[in-house]
């Protein structure tokens, strides 16, 4: 089992002053201890399951692209990045310059979102759950076109929420024969037919019911004549193993049992003022752990 970070949550130690050093050494430390993925959630506000809107945020991908500079080896995501922040292709733009500057390290996560407050403060459309869904089908079509080839497909996309004249990319991406794309949620009729569709990786929580939702994501890959096994299964969750020696042993057991239903990479999410000492701690004892799972 591959481990993975997110960063998700930004209540540091050292506040604003210190959040570009304590990135640059998260960064270094996770690409050095075999982190395979880091990602940044995409939001401007933090949610209430971490205290809301007035905890700090950093914007995503500002974030990875300081990330990209920091690392060699690990994938750069967000984790995910909501269709209806951006024209689709803002966000191909956007992946596609990370792809570059990281060379060639660059995801394409992305999910319908769901923080409505966030959306509406902020000036943002918030449209209805069907047609964020509608949106982001819509987005990844597109993002696919201006990834192929070496400039684009470079004609006309007509869709329902969105029309371009030109699906141009200058330059291209240097993943072929795209970035990865790895879509976020666990809907069984819409997001996993979507991930059948059209994506390399699904992304889910590690729920009682995640076994059922991998056999519903099987049927639709049946039904897509997709190649189960070509989909790279994720989970993603909080993750603390500091103050207790023994956190980061039962951790490892969760993600061994995981494995077994099919899971092939863990995103932690970590939590708490300290996020350098929990990559520390997740290096030093969770990956090796995990690592024949």
């Amino acid at each position: 089992m591959k481990i993975g970070l997110c960063l998700g949550e930004f209540a540091w130690n050292g506040g604003p002053a210190r959040m570009a050093d304590t990135v640059a050494a998260v960064a270094r430390t996770a690409d050095d201890a075999g982190f395979s993925l880091i990602g940044v959630g995409d939001h401007l506000w933090q949610g209430p399951h971490a205290g809301g809107p007035e905890q700090p945020e950093l914007e995503c991908f500002t974030t990875l692209a300081v990330i990209a500079a920091h690392t060699r080896r690990a994938l750069i995501a967000p984790l995910v990045a909501a269709a209806h922040f951006r024209e689709p292709a803002v966000l191909a733009k956007m992946v596609t310059t990370l792809d570059v500057l990281s060379g060639g390290r660059a995801v394409l996560g992305i999910g319908a979102g769901w923080y409505e407050e966030e959306a509406v403060a902020n000036g943002i459309a918030y449209p209805s759950l069907a047609e964020r869904f509608e949106r982001v089908e819509e987005t990844i079509q597109i993002c696919k076109r201006m990834w192929e080839g070496e400039q684009g497909a470079d004609g006309p996309f007509e869709g329902k929420h969105y029309r371009l004249a030109r699906t141009l990319n200058i330059p291209q991406v240097i993943t072929r024969p795209h970035p990865p794309i790895l879509i976020g949620g666990g809907g069984e009729k819409k997001t996993l037919r979507l991930v059948a569709k059209y994506a390399d990786a699904c992304n889910l929580y590690p729920s009682p019911d995640l076994g059922e939702k991998l056999e519903v994501l099987r049927r639709h890959c049946e039904a897509e004549g997709r190649d189960y096994d070509a989909i790279e299964k994720t989970i993603v969750m909080p993750v603390d193993v500091t103050g207790d020696s023994t956190k980061a042993d039962e951790l490892s057991g969760m993600l061994r049992g995981l494995s077994g239903l099919g899971v092939q990479t863990a995103i932690g999410i970590v939590a708490g003022p300290d996020p350098l000492r929990q990559v520390e701690l997740i290096g030093e004892k969770v990956i090796p752990a995990v690592a024949d799972a």
